[in-house]
């Protein structure tokens, strides 16, 4: 088993702060530093691994999250895995084709009405080389 030394948190959210300390602490792990300010556009940190959720949700954060995340890999080498539950502007947008899947699940009945029909969630591998 891998283990980090330092994680760091980032929603715009406040509240997503306090569950992810909630969860944290159900789970019986130090709680990461939570940053509530969008780091998105920020000089890249030399992060290790950038995990991604559900972020493609508008078209210009999309393109905004795909320059940042090259200036990440350019810089530091930052490994990106991103998951998404294939909403359009993912599908149709540049960074598809620089995307690896790694996994796919299918989202239960009460999260399909809540997010429009969507019916499952992809894990991609970000992978500009390919």
């Amino acid at each position: 088993s891998v283990r980090c030394r330092h994680v760091v948190a980032n929603d715009i959210d406040p509240m997503a702060a306090v569950a992810t300390h909630m969860n944290s602490e159900l789970n019986g792990l130090q709680p990461p530093v939570c940053l509530t300010h969008n780091i998105i556009g920020s000089p890249p940190a030399a992060f290790h691994l950038i995990l991604l959720g559900d972020m493609f949700y508008d078209q210009s954060l999309a393109t905004s999250l795909h320059s940042w995340l090259n200036r990440c890999m350019e810089t530091h080498g930052t490994k990106v895995l991103i998951g998404d539950p294939g909403r359009a502007q993912f599908e149709e947008h540049a960074i598809r084709r620089l995307l690896r899947p790694l996994a796919q699940f299918e989202l239960p009945d009460s999260v399909r009405e809540e997010n429009y029909g969507l019916s499952c969630s992809g894990v991609w591998s970000y992978t500009p080389e390919l």
